[in-house]
């Protein structure tokens, strides 16, 4: 069974073992933590995510997020970011919610019910009345996964798509 869990240190092992699969930029999706060790990130990874849930020791720029992970059972197949509000950079950057999949389970609708999971979840956190996300004109599944959610496109540049999503229809 699909479910969201917050980023916690009693899955350590499991988390570690998502996040230093994931390529350090896919899609736009941005993994700073790309070849971390399982120790550093025990004492540095999992205590920035962490705080960064509460805002502290954001580096400037930064808004408060959480960070969930989308798990099949026992196994975290999928990771949505949820950023708290929105800052000058974000309304027209990466929005609101960013999220991965891991390769081999794409193409089986898991970031359709992982992002309307997260979307539960994160319309009790986001303040704004929609929910901004971003993809790149190159990634019509996630795009799709967006509208499957109630996403429209707001706006467009050359490479993107800026995605809105109507809290009132979550």
């Amino acid at each position: 069974m699909l479910h969201i869990k917050k980023v916690n240190l009693e899955d350590k092992e499991k988390e570690y073992a998502f996040v230093s699969e994931v390529p350090e930029d896919e899609n736009g999706f941005i993994n700073e933590w790309l070849g971390i060790s399982e120790e550093d990130f025990e004492e540095k990874a999992l205590k920035v995510m962490l705080a960064q849930e509460k805002g502290e020791n954001l580096p400037k720029g930064y808004v408060p997020q959480t960070i969930f992970f989308l798990w099949d059972e026992e196994e975290i197949i999928g990771q949505f970011n949820v950023r708290h509000y929105l800052c000058e950079s974000l309304v027209e950057g990466s929005g609101h919610i960013g999220y991965f999949i891991a390769e081999k389970y794409r193409g089986n609708g898991y970031a359709t019910e992982g992002l309307r999971l997260t979307l539960q979840l994160a319309k009790d956190i986001i303040p704004e009345d929609e929910i901004y996300l971003r993809v790149n004109k190159d990634n019509p599944a996630s795009l799709h996964v967006m509208q499957k959610n109630g996403g429209y496109i707001h706006h467009e540049d050359e490479s993107k798509y800026y995605v809105r999503i109507e809290k009132e229809n979550i």
